[in-house]
């Protein structure tokens, strides 16, 4: 067993006592059927009474191994010491009281944290919000607010939140946008570079993508009338893509030269889930606005947009904020959070997980040719599925080795625009012996194919 991370006494191990789901949670899911609106899913109807460092564990007494971390909330995680110390702290004093009437010291120490942070040396201010969605949707305010433009331009395959804007900006329609229309105007999508899918090869996919968006902006919107370009860094619902290498400088620098504020959406890649506090550092990006959320307070509810003073500073007093928009206990929990990434190095072990991850599945690649690629960084890796000697995407596949690997105890997600995508997001402090087990886990259902 691994030491312990985590969850107070919680054993680090995998466990299945019944089948999966079982007994107890199905009754559970039946009552979840009656009570819950049916448009809330779930991806594994195990119903959960404990979880720390690297599993969760169910009402019917089994332990998961989690490669999923709730969709990389919990990078520290379910119930690491210092969240929970801090926030239960939190909770004695108060919970609530609204920054916008009275203020507190947690949100100006979570926005100072922010700036300390987060790419570049200039002057940042921040401000906290809910959700993901909520941080980009803020975003867009703010540099429409500062431009005085109106167009926002996003990218195939982006993911950016379920509100009306941020589905406006997302690429995929299923589950996300179907009928929930129409959307929000003067949002633009161009060519992302996807290396594995560009049709005249990875080596010239910076390039031609670059170029070709670039050409659509300039011609079809106007770059003079362009607040905003949003991009993930590493694309998470989309497929885990990392655009190749030259791709984000390239359009880094076309928003440089045009007045268009740069937003690195790290809602999900951020706070050391690639091996750095945020993905865009891989190639020396500084963004003039990030957005982040996830990863940013352990599991509790907290988001923020953080960029350059002066653009931060554009929206008028009252036009940004939200009742429960950084919330005490949330802020507490992300101070505490942020305190174990620094005493862990979890920048560290997330290249670690990388190294055993990747060696891993690349033997697995060589085996089973349905495997199509490989990619990703840190503790965010993905493997695409296809159908064998095509690059035909195969989300049927995908979906039984999902299922496999839930019915042995291991916590897998999907995702990408074909649902092709496994992608993999354990928990930083998860153990090696765990981590290797799931990935056995991992083979064995590859081999039932």
């Amino acid at each position: 067993m691994t030491e312990l991370s985590g969850g107070p006494a919680l054993p680090q191990e995998r466990r299945v006592v019944t089948a999966i789901p079982g007994p107890k949670s199905q009754e559970l899911l039946a009552r979840k059927n009656a009570a819950v609106a049916g448009g809330v899913g779930s991806v594994l109807p195990v119903f959960t009474v404990r979880a720390g460092g690297g599993v969760i564990e169910d009402v019917d007494g089994n332990s998961l191994i989690d490669f999923g971390s709730g969709i990389a909330v919990t990078s520290v995680g379910s119930s690491a010491e210092a969240v929970v110390r801090r926030a239960s702290a939190q909770l004695a004093d108060f919970t609530h009281t609204c920054f916008m009437v009275t203020p507190y010291e947690g949100y100006v120490e979570v926005c100072e944290e922010l700036a300390r942070l987060t790419p570049g040396d200039h002057a940042k201010k921040s401000a906290l919000f809910n959700s993901g969605a909520e941080a980009v949707e803020n975003a867009v305010k703010i540099a429409r607010s500062y431009t005085k433009r109106q167009a926002v331009v996003v990218f195939d395959h982006g993911y950016h939140g379920r509100t009306n804007l941020t589905m406006a900006l997302t690429a995929k329609n299923m589950p996300y946008k179907h009928g929930f229309g129409p959307f929000a105007p003067e949002v633009y999508r161009v060519p992302l570079a996807y290396p594995y899918r560009w049709l005249t090869g990875p080596e010239n996919c910076a390039e031609e993508a670059a170029a070709q968006a670039i050409d659509m902006i300039s011609k079809q919107i106007g770059a003079e009338n362009v607040a905003a370009i949003i991009i993930e860094p590493v694309l998470g619902e989309g497929g885990f893509i990392e655009p190749a290498k030259g791709f984000l400088p390239r359009i880094a620098e076309f928003a440089k030269c045009n007045g268009i504020v740069f937003v690195a959406d790290e809602i999900q890649s951020g706070f050391c889930r690639t091996g750095q506090w945020f993905a865009c550092e891989d190639e020396g990006i500084v963004p003039d606005l990030i957005t982040t959320a996830k990863g940013i307070a352990g599991g509790l509810p907290l988001a923020a947009v953080t960029g350059r003073a002066e653009i931060m500073d554009a929206a008028h007093s009252g036009g940004l904020g939200g009742t429960y928009g950084g919330n005490p206990v949330a802020c507490a929990a992300a101070l505490g959070a942020i305190e174990t990434m620094r005493e862990l190095d979890l920048n560290a072990k997330a290249k670690r997980i990388e190294e055993v991850m990747k060696g891993r599945l690349a033997a697995m690649r060589e085996k089973y040719d349905i495997i199509g690629d490989l990619r990703g960084r840190g503790a965010m890796i993905a493997i695409e599925l296809v159908k064998s000697g095509t690059k035909d995407p195969n989300p049927e596949a995908t979906a039984a080795v999902a299922k496999a690997c839930h019915s042995a105890g291991l916590l897998v997600l999907t995702c990408g625009t074909y649902g092709n995508v496994l992608r993999f997001l354990p928990p930083l402090v998860i153990g090696e012996d765990l981590l290797n087990e799931g990935l056995g886990i991992l083979e064995s259902a590859f081999a039932e194919l």
